[in-house]
């Protein structure tokens, strides 16, 4: 099974700005954002008409005054299971940070992290939670979207997904950034 598509996302930075602000983004207070959008290849990739889970047919969007690029993502948990958690559609707030904290050295790297609590509905619960539950936007790998809950990147994508998102920071003088998550909906 492909586990990604064979281009990167198309929008045009008008549409990712409408995105933002239909989400309730004030984008002249957060110049550098990130926009994901959930089931972008809807009816391309996996079941027609369904967001599948385990597999790159989402897209994530970093939006600055100097930037537009388009990610291949996905926004998803990678399989279901009892108590998994998936970041529900909203304004999020995120900073740069390390992912892996508690494992060996050697495998923590820089990702993006939440600075704020966020909202999950978790797998086999009938209420969506809110916390602080490291739901982080990091690297995938190439067979699997490696994702307990998590937005992941496609390898050959990250890093220049970070290396931007870190410099944009900088040039805007930004320490946290909101990530809005919307549903596409065909």
């Amino acid at each position: 099974m492909q586990i990604i598509p064979s281009s990167r996302p198309q929008q045009k930075r008008s549409l990712t700005e409408s995105r933002l602000r239909d989400a309730g983004l004030p984008l002249e207070k957060y110049p550098v954002a990130l926009l994901g959008v959930r089931g972008y290849y809807l009816d391309t990739m996996g079941k027609a008409g369904a967001n599948d889970r385990a597999m790159y047919d989402d897209a994530i969007f970093l939006i600055s005054p100097r930037t537009h690029l388009a990610f291949n993502a996905n926004c998803d948990p990678g399989a279901f299971r009892k108590g998994i958690a998936n970041l529900v559609p909203g304004i999020w707030l995120y900073k740069l940070g390390i992912h892996g904290w508690s494992k060996p050295a050697a495998r923590r790297y820089l990702a993006l992290v939440q600075a704020g609590q966020v909202t999950v509905q978790r797998d086999d619960w009938t209420r969506p939670v809110s916390g602080f539950f490291g739901i982080n936007i990091h690297r995938g790998s190439r067979l699997s979207v490696s994702s307990l809950g998590c937005q992941t990147i496609w390898p050959g994508q990250w890093t220049e997904c970070i290396e931007t998102v870190k410099a944009e920071l900088a040039a805007a003088r930004q320490t946290v950034f909101p990530y809005v998550l919307i549903e596409e909906r065909k």
